[in-house]
């Protein structure tokens, strides 16, 4: 595996951005929690799940970070979306097969503060960690 780029994200999306996208736009983001690969506790982070023929993807679109990490080294985790909470299996997707994901990503989300600038910063699609997920039960919140 190739070393991949990381974008830190400004202040205010870290600190504010996430929870204000959840409260204005609950359609297009979740709540990704995902086990510390260390820990094993619990992390959540909002993030825009992408539809592509049929299937559910994460995409990274600041590059490898801690949450990728964490879903690389688990495989498992669990979305909370429209006051559901949906645990998946995550299998990450080849760097081949990234380009038109990416694209779709950028067609479906580009619009999002800071999403297209930040492909703008990191325009090679292997730097953008992308996990195909399978739901594998539910419980309500």
């Amino acid at each position: 595996m190739t070393a991949r780029n990381y974008l830190r994200p400004p202040w205010a999306a870290r600190a504010i951005g996430g929870r204000m996208a959840r409260l204005f736009k609950p359609e297009v983001v979740s709540l990704l929690s995902v086990p510390g690969r260390t820990t094993g506790t619990w992390r959540s982070t909002p993030v825009a799940v992408l539809t592509h023929g049929g299937q559910e993807y994460l995409l990274s679109a600041y590059g490898d970070t801690e949450w990728s990490r964490n879903l690389r080294a688990s495989g498992t985790g669990r979305l909370t979306r429209r006051g559901r909470v949906d645990q998946f299996t995550a299998v990450e997707v080849l760097p081949d097969q990234l380009p038109p994901l990416v694209e779709d990503y950028l067609r479906q989300f580009g619009q999002l503060p800071s999403v297209a600038r930040t492909f703008r910063a990191l325009p090679d699609p292997a730097d953008h960690p992308t996990f195909q997920i399978t739901l594998t039960g539910h419980d309500r919140q």
